[in-house]
């Protein structure tokens, strides 16, 4: 990538002379050694950071169902403080075709982490400190899944991988879908779009295996509508978060009216993320919070 392209990107994502320095950094990180706080919109550099965060989670989570292991400990450095993973493990799957799409989405997460962080360069924050025990627990009772003082563990066969991949996924494509209109750059909007759309082939087959689950055990429909409500509880007044559906009417692809995924503001994902529908700053799946500028959520209400 030459001088020029880099100029030129840095020029158009900026809409203020404190995003120029913002994105300036990350092509030479001596322009400025640390991003000042800043109203309005916010910067490219800090929406690619908060799809970091995201993108930290999805990875670790499957990489440990599959693998037994997280990302190598040098694709979680960067700005911020640097967490740890608690929990995860992996499944014994009973079922080959829920086990090789698992890999295949392991590897495009992985994927992802190692693309924003290089198009963010020395910009790009660490890995945060993220629950993969607790917060399943803490999400599943909310859901109604398990009874207080019980616990949930994604990791103990494939219909608990799928309920809490399910819990992601939808999550991650909305997030993008509301991302994509801040982005200024063409070139990070282009980048997005894949993401995007890849995040969308993921929750569409977890949701479809989700379906295929429910014809042999019909309370899974009404299992994975109890964690689309939950969702729902928590990211806003709007009420378009959607399960998918029963056997004889199927919801594979959730829309709004004009047959378009719908979006969600980072504040609204935060919520979910930190299960909580009040104003806060960590908890949940980011039991300390986001790294980046993009870390308070918003009232649901």
């Amino acid at each position: 990538m030459d001088n020029w392209f880099i100029s030129e990107a840095v020029s158009r994502s900026a809409e203020s002379e404190t995003d120029r320095r913002r994105l300036a950094a990350l092509v030479d990180p001596g322009v400025c050694s640390a991003d000042p706080a800043g109203g309005g919109s916010p910067s490219d550099a800090a929406i690619l950071n908060f799809a970091l965060n995201l993108e930290y989670l999805e990875a670790e989570f499957y990489l440990r169902a599959t693998t037994g292991s997280g990302l190598p400990d040098e694709m979680t450095t960067g700005t911020g403080t640097r967490g740890e993973v608690s929990g995860g493990r992996s499944v014994n799957f009973s079922s080959n075709f829920v086990q090789r799409f698992a890999k295949e989405i392991a590897s495009d997460e992985m994927q992802h982490v190692a693309f924003l962080r290089s198009a963010l360069g020395n910009a790009a924050v660490a890995r945060p400190a993220i629950s993969l025990d607790a917060s399943f627990t803490a999400a599943a009772t909310a859901a109604g899944l398990v009874k207080q003082g019980e616990s949930f563990d994604p990791y103990a066969n494939d219909l608990n991988f799928l309920f809490a991949a399910f819990l992601f996924e939808d999550v991650g494509v909305s997030a993008f879908k509301g991302s994509a209109s801040l982005l200024s750059n063409k070139t990070y909007l282009d980048a997005a779009a894949g993401l995007l759309a890849t995040e969308a082939y993921h929750a569409g087959i977890v949701r479809s295996a989700l379906y295929s689950a429910g014809l042999a055990n019909d309370t899974v429909f009404d299992s994975v509508q109890k964690i689309s409500d939950a969702r729902n509880s928590l990211d806003g007044p709007a009420d378009d978060d959607q399960g998918v559906g029963t056997a004889a009417d199927p919801n594979f692809i959730p829309t709004d009216e004009n047959g378009m995924c719908y979006g969600r503001s980072a504040q609204s994902i935060l919520n979910i993320a930190y299960l909580s529908p009040t104003p806060v700053a960590s908890g949940g799946f980011y039991p300390a919070g986001m790294n980046g500028e993009i870390a308070m959520s918003a009232g649901a209400a």
